[in-house]
């Protein structure tokens, strides 16, 4: 199954989906499926529960970042600091 996350504003995470592997054969066709799906022109980005792909996978809540193309949590504290490493 591939794992598709649902960007929103400032590129936070509002949804992640799951479509079959017949349908999703690659990163664009999931995505055209998901807005077929719901009639829709959300911006879709493929994840993945072993972080092959985007560092991470996304959760609600997540902001992904493209420049880095990786999926990153929020901090649980101000002081905490990213390890871009990970």
């Amino acid at each position: 199954m591939a794992h598709f996350a649902k960007l929103g504003a400032g590129n936070i995470i509002e949804a992640v989906h799951v479509v079959s592997n017949n349908i999703a054969t690659s990163e664009q066709a999931g995505i055209d499926f998901l807005n077929n799906l719901y009639n829709s022109r959300d911006v879709w980005v493929q994840t993945s529960y072993n972080g092959n792909i985007r560092k991470n996978f996304a959760s609600v809540g997540y902001t992904y970042d493209q420049t880095k193309d990786a999926f990153i949590a929020p901090k649980p504290y101000a002081s905490w600091i990213l390890n871009e490493d990970t």
